[in-house]
């Protein structure tokens, strides 16, 4: 009776006569999930279950893991090297480095307010770009354009400090705005985004190129 209503939950039903040699990796996957759920644990423990799936079954198996999770609401410790699984799944995230917990909180808290430079690197895709600088009368310098600091990071901030940005907190400007020009070496299209990486040239007050062009200039907005 558990193995039928376990193949019921993972809609294994057409594929309970087959070999394992017959089933594909994604159906194998859910077979190794249904021969936990018979067990009626009280915790479920997956080491880097989507590893050896391609992208597009590691997307699909992932969300059937997050509901197979929420169906049963058996707590789950799930272990990756992916981050995106980590921020997908996860109502609340550890991450670790040399074995030592460096923050353990819910994926907006990380993403949004990480502890330290490890973590806020490791969270985000394309990663955080950080610089050091110096903090002068509420502000910050990045590559020459001044950056005002809210008051609780002016509060904290003494001398040279690490400003981080992420690739969203930026947008092309126009002629009229000041910004800083960046000598684009790659643009990577994805269809509704595209990230462009390059270097940047120097700061300037107006800004004369867009996205096409060989430099484009950027501007802080949050």
């Amino acid at each position: 009776a558990r193995v039928a209503k376990a193949a019921r939950i993972l809609e294994l039903g057409p594929y309970m006569q087959r070999k394992p040699r017959e089933l594909s990796g994604g159906q194998r996957q859910r077979v190794a999930m249904g021969r936990a759920i018979v067990r009626q644990p009280k915790v479920f423990c997956m080491d880097e279950p989507l590893s050896n799936l391609d992208a597009k079954l590691r997307v699909s198996t992932r969300s059937q893991i997050a509901q197979l999770q929420r169906r049963l609401g058996v707590t789950t410790v799930y272990v990756t090297h992916d981050q995106v699984e980590a921020m997908t799944m996860g109502h609340r995230v550890a991450v670790l480095k040399d074995g030592r917990l460096q923050q353990c909180d819910t994926p907006s808290t990380l993403y949004d307010r990480p502890v330290n430079t490890f973590v806020a690197s490791f969270i985000g895709s394309p990663a955080i770009t950080m610089t050091r600088s110096a903090s002068r009368e509420g502000e910050v310098t990045i590559h020459g354009l001044p950056v005002a600091l809210d008051r609780a990071t002016m509060a904290k901030a003494r001398g040279d400090v690490v400003v981080g940005f992420r690739p969203e907190s930026w947008r092309v400007v126009g002629a009229d705005e000041p910004g800083i020009e960046i000598e684009v070496e790659l643009v990577e299209s994805l269809g509704s985004e595209a990230f462009v990486h390059g270097e940047p040239v120097r700061s300037l007050d107006d800004a004369t190129v867009a996205i096409g062009a060989d430099r484009v200039t950027f501007k802080v907005i949050g």
